[in-house]
């Protein structure tokens, strides 16, 4: 698996309840730009519409070399799932809170683009405040550890 994109404010965020893998429609030009990791997922989401589910705000630069010198790059894209999983999200997303957010783009082993989904529920300011001093903790425990263990 070659990872080409990760979006880290959506881990910082949001809570992750669960964890999909999409495949998504794409042209050969936005191909080649995803291979150049000329992406960039900080904006975008993922909503339903018409029993579908699009990326939406996702920036995919236009190839340098392309014939169409179009500027699509934030054009709304399919996302390909199994029809039971699709009514499954639909449920899930019409409770209270739940959205869907990209995570990270990749090439799996046989070369396919996909996207890994999260259904997410977003965290509020005291929350990701007390992650942040959950994660200092540990760190700061880990570097006491370690000038420990170099004295003895």
């Amino acid at each position: 698996m070659k990872i080409i994109a990760i979006n880290k404010k959506a881990l910082h965020d949001y809570e992750i309840k669960e964890k999909f893998e999409a495949g998504i429609v794409l042209t050969g030009d936005e191909v080649k730009s995803l291979r150049a990791k000329q992406v960039s997922l900080n904006e975008a989401f993922a909503t339903i519409h018409s029993g579908e589910i699009n990326l939406i705000n996702c920036h995919i630069a236009p190839y340098s070399h392309s014939f169409s010198k179009d500027d699509k790059s934030r054009r709304t894209r399919k996302l390909l799932l199994h029809k039971k999983e699709i009514n499954r999200l639909i449920g899930d997303i019409s409770k209270k809170g739940l959205t869907l957010v990209p995570l990270k783009i990749y090439f799996n082993d046989r070369g396919y683009v996909k996207l890994e989904l999260g259904l997410a529920k977003h965290k509020k300011a005291e929350g990701k405040k007390k992650e942040l001093k959950e994660k200092d903790i540990k760190r700061q425990a880990e570097r006491e550890m370690k000038t420990k263990f170099k004295i003895k």
